[in-house]
């Protein structure tokens, strides 16, 4: 086999859980070849490169052979070779490593915990050395007179 779907292609090799969700990934314009956006239809061929998004980095694979019927996690290897630049990594770790948490909109309310941390984070340090204290009865006294 020579040429298979790119969409049939992402799913054999196990980029993607399913082949509608990798079909999804092409209309969305996350899947390119040499810089160009493919549809799900797009046949490809050995010893082409192909970039898939998957925020926050962007994965590059070069086509060894193409299949379209899903294969063993260990045949995987010698479908694909990944070449994924170092600083994708890096990005992708420096994620992981601020710890923040991207939230969808409209997920809901955030957890105990999550909001902790964001109170936590969103409070200066230096207000939490400050104690303020009230008096009350000086204003009093004053509109007495």
């Amino acid at each position: 086999m020579s040429e298979a779907r790119i969409d049939k292609w992402l799913w054999a090799v196990r980029i993607f859980k399913t082949r509608t969700i990798a079909a999804e990934a092409c209309k969305k314009g996350r899947i390119s070849i040499n810089g160009t956006q493919v549809k799900p239809s797009r046949m490809i061929k050995p010893g082409e490169v192909i970039q898939v998004k998957k925020p926050p980095i962007t994965y590059s694979f070069k086509v060894l052979q193409t299949i379209e019927k899903r294969v063993g996690a260990k045949l995987v290897q010698e479908m694909l070779e990944n070449v994924t630049t170092p600083d994708q990594y890096e990005l992708l770790e420096m994620n992981k490593i601020s710890g923040f948490v991207d939230r969808a909109r409209g997920t809901g309310r955030p957890t105990k915990k999550e909001r902790r941390s964001l109170d936590k984070f969103n409070t200066p340090e230096y207000l939490d050395d400050l104690d303020f204290e009230f008096d009350f009865d000086d204003d009093e006294e004053d509109s007495e007179e």
